[in-house]
């Protein structure tokens, strides 16, 4: 109806939209707890001291204290001299007969009449830091990406419910820039880390322009940097009013405990197909509009119960708990990025982004050169190879061209085996993984694992090769058994690491966190 008001969001919706970043309208609401909080007085009169006058406040004396900018003049004020009308300018301190109170500069003490302080917290100079390059602002930085993906893997862990994920942690969070190239991650699992990159990227080759706040993307597909399909990955732009398209994005992957398929735990040893290994996503909107889009999903969860001998998903309810989780970790790393940006301004936040993958990737063209001079030094070569052999025989086999002055690469996997019928098949996106970890193993520095890693690196992966099969391949074994061959294989190309039996044994996966998984 025209001129009638729009009902008023509930205060309650409004807070679990600002948590978790999506609601259930039709879901109804469970009072599990009420709590009541109630307030009196003691009897006590409040502490006025207006009697002392309105004037300006007089200090005792000026002191030099030393803050960030140095040594700056500090007004020390006595508590008992004070009004309730007094504002304090810092820097300065209130010195009481039991505290010391500090006021930092940029900020304002306001004395009130119950005997308290208040202190606005101002901004100070570090919010106009430039774009220009400071080593010790690339140091704050790398920590506060890393800070923020820590902090997603936390109110994953929290909201979850599942074992696998609140209490193996099998899952992974990371922040990406505007292209989709990986900038920072928490220490968690690399195998996902180093996938997820091309999750990213293929969702905005694929969706772009369609992309709008509010919207989740869910994927788990092999060809679309997917590992193996219990791994879910959830991804949320970050946008920035006045900007056009996302200015970062953040994502998160769990391994789910079943998406259906031939057999319970979407583990199959004897798959032949993707299909038989349960629900597929390639660039599925989880929440829209921030809307959660439950019947949807849920639809695709049983779909693999179409195909002949394979089951839909047998625990939809910790799927879809899973997910929530997801989303509400993504939330909070979007929540985390926009304050950055309000903090510092998105041109100096986005500047030293490229700076920590341009550090990651300084790093690696150094140890390029220098394995490079030894190499010359040694064997009179640039080139080094290595190969290695799956369990049926399938040839996994690695050239390495090396360019010394410019500190480059060419990761040549041409030679290696065809496709097999079975599911030991690596997708591209895990032979990057598996190159990304091994270069950050190599360094030496304690450098973030991110985009500029792969920088100096080009992969020659041949197409319908085990390590970069078809569409339709079963992909399971090769995420958990194959990676761990491939790492074995550059290590040895190396000669930097003495290889073992190239395979996580599949016994416990709480060895995912030892080696790459």
């Amino acid at each position: 109806m025209n001129g009638a008001r729009r009902p008023e969001i509930p205060t309650m919706v409004k807070r679990y939209l600002k948590e978790f970043g999506f609601t259930i309208p039709d879901r109804a609401i469970m009072v599990d707890d009420v709590r009541v909080r109630g307030s009196g007085k003691s009897g006590m009169k409040p502490v006025t001291r207006s009697r002392l006058g309105r004037g300006a406040p007089r200090p005792v004396k000026v002191t030099q204290c030393y803050f960030d900018d140095g040594y700056l003049e500090t007004s020390v004020y006595l508590w008992e001299e004070l009004s309730c009308e007094h504002s304090i300018q810092g820097p300065a301190i209130i010195i009481d007969k039991n505290s010391t109170i500090l006021v930092e500069p940029c900020c304002v003490a306001q004395m009130t009449a119950g005997g308290d302080v208040c202190i606005a917290v101002g901004s100070d100079q570090l919010c106009m830091l430039g774009t220009e390059l400071n080593t010790v602002q690339l140091s704050i930085f790398s920590h506060r990406f890393m800070s923020i993906a820590e902090q997603m893997g936390r109110v994953l862990q929290r909201t979850s419910i599942s074992t696998n994920i609140k209490e193996r942690l099998d899952f992974s969070c990371a922040v990406f820039g505007p292209t989709g190239g990986l900038v920072s991650n928490a220490p968690h699992i690399p195998v996902h880390l180093g996938a997820m990159q091309e999750t990213v990227q293929y969702q905005i080759r694929a969706i772009g322009n369609d992309l709008k706040e509010g919207d989740v993307i869910l994927s788990n597909h092999p060809s679309a940097g997917g590992s193996h399909l219990p791994d879910l990955t959830v991804i949320t732009p970050v946008f920035r009013k006045g900007v056009t398209g996302p200015v970062f994005f953040v994502a998160s992957r769990g391994h789910h405990a079943d998406i259906g398929g031939i057999t319970p735990g979407s583990m199959p040893p004897h798959s032949t197909s993707l299909q038989q290994e349960g629900a597929v996503f390639t660039s599925f909107k989880l929440v829209t509009a921030g809307i959660f889009q439950e019947e949807a999903v849920t639809a695709a969860f049983l779909a693999p119960a179409k195909y002949p001998g394979c089951s839909g998903t047998r625990n939809l309810h910790d799927n879809l708990s899973d997910l929530r989780a997801q989303v509400a970790a993504n939330q909070k790393g979007c929540q985390l990025v926009g304050e950055l940006i309000d903090y510092y301004g998105l041109a100096v936040v986005q500047a030293y982004m490229g700076y920590i993958q341009s550090n990651a990737e300084l790093a690696v063209r150094d140890m390029l050169k220098d394995f490079a001079r030894r190499r010359r030094q040694e064997k009179g070569s640039l080139e080094v190879e290595a190969e290695d052999q799956m369990d049926d025989g399938t040839l996994i086999k690695l050239r390495v061209q090396i360019n010394e002055e410019e500190g480059t690469a060419v990761f040549d996997f041409s030679g290696t085996g065809t496709e097999v019928w079975g599911n030991c098949n690596a997708p591209r996106a895990i032979t990057l993984s598996a190159l990304i970890y091994c270069l950050r193993c190599m360094v030496g520095q304690d450098i973030p694992l991110n985009q500029g890693c792969l920088a100096p690196i080009k992969v020659i992966i041949p197409s319908g090769s085990i390590l970069q099969p078809s569409q339709n391949a079963a992909v399971v074994g090769g995420n958990v058994l194959t990676s761990q061959r491939v790492v074995d294989v550059i290590f040895r190309a190396f000669e930097v690491c003495a290889a073992s039996q190239g395979c996580m044994n599949n016994v416990s996966f709480g060895s995912e966190r030892g080696g790459l998984l």
